[in-house]
């Protein structure tokens, strides 16, 4: 089956109260192929069901784009992470028809692996098993935590593919804007390959320097992404202005924090001529268009940050060579999410290079044509 165009309404959408419990959210399913559809669940104090729905559309483009026979959902608990046992418990109450139904949910922001532990148990629910499916082998964990850099991994090939293809072989200047697990994965990557991470932001302001010692930030990083100040190399300079990130002089700005990081109010500040997204609608409309305007290039989280999401929907729809040992069917998890980002980039930079206005909908289209 097709997957719906971007302005038809989502399959259907679950408004959640609580069972034997309260708890305030939303589950929106944008899509189903063969029964599926998967996604994250993100817990904020300000989540918003049309926030919601953004995302379920960005989880069904995502497959789309990588050839995944599952469509796109997620959910949302509006939180502040207060009294969290209590609050998944009741949640995997609520959506266990949904779990058991073939709707997947996974974690997003503000959910840890623990909280997912939380509702699948309360909801019974174990990826392992579906009826008209064959078995995981392997439990859900024993899969899914050596992966924990896969996004990352997805987000920096997106991003070298990208020099690659505008003629670059002298290393890039790079500015990661979010040091949570997504950024300190890329800035590893990119490191590794060569290039020079300049300047990195977290939720307090920016750190910078002419090249960034990532190790050494990262051994000073809480979970939550937060960097110790105290414990910073003394050739940095730290801002606290919000936004200091994009007066940062770089070829590359890397988006792995916030949602529309990247406004229409503050595009005007930007100094890179590429930006990969490795979060979640990192950019508004209007910042990408703006962006286009500016002969600056932009490879959307749609197709960049597709690892996390993919590595779920490669085992739920059974894909994933699971008779591999440990090791190799996680580099052939990482090196199958590589070849779709590398390809989906590759793919999009030549249309945006052969017409005017913004590439993404003729590269869904066509991998739509792919799919059917």
């Amino acid at each position: 089956m097709s997957v719906p165009e971007n302005d038809q309404e989502p399959a259907f959408t679950v408004h959640l109260n609580g069972s034997g419990g309260d708890v305030r959210g939303w589950v929106v399913v944008d899509s189903l192929v063969d029964g599926l559809g998967m996604g994250g669940v993100r817990m904020t104090p300000g989540v918003t069901e049309e926030e919601v729905a953004g995302l379920a559309r960005d989880m069904t483009d995502k497959f789309t784009l990588a050839g995944l026979r599952i469509g796109g959902a997620k959910g949302g608990i509006v939180s502040d992470g207060s009294n969290r046992e209590q609050t998944f418990r009741v949640f995997g109450r609520t959506v266990k028809p949904l779990l058991h139904g073939g709707i997947h949910l996974g974690i997003d922001m503000g959910v840890t692996p623990a909280d997912r532990a939380v509702f699948f148990d309360e909801a019974g629910y174990d990826p392992r098993y579906r009826l008209g499916a064959p078995d995981m082998p392997i439990d859900w964990r024993t899969y899914y935590e050596p992966l924990i850099d896969v996004t990352g991994h997805g987000v920096g090939v997106a991003a070298v593919t990208a020099l690659e293809a505008s003629g670059r072989t002298e290393p890039a200047r790079v500015v990661v804007q979010g040091f949570g697990a997504v950024g300190r994965s890329v800035a590893r990557f990119l490191e590794d390959r060569g290039h020079l991470v300049v300047a990195v932001a977290d939720v307090r302001g920016t750190i910078s320097a002419d090249r960034l010692p990532v190790a050494d930030l990262i051994a000073v990083t809480d979970e939550f992404g937060e960097i110790d100040r105290s414990r910073l190399p003394g050739h940095v300079t730290v801002s606290g202005e919000p936004d200091a990130w994009l007066d940062v002089d770089a070829d590359l700005l890397v988006l792995a924090a916030q949602k529309h990081a990247l406004t229409a109010e503050n595009t005007h500040r930007l100094r890179p001529g590429l930006v990969v997204e490795g979060a979640n609608l990192a950019s508004s409309p209007a910042a990408r268009e703006k962006v286009a305007a500016s002969g600056a290039a932009l490879v959307p989280g749609v197709i960049a940050n597709i690892g996390g999401a993919g590595a779920a929907a490669l085992a739920v729809t059974r894909v994933v060579p699971f008779d591999l040992p440990a090791d190799a069917r996680k580099e052939w998890v990482f090196d199958w999410v590589g070849d779709r980002v590398r390809q989906n980039t590759r793919d999009l930079l030549d249309i945006a290079s052969a017409r005017a206005g913004d590439p993404l909908p003729e590269l869904l289209e066509a991998r739509r044509k792919d799919r059917r």
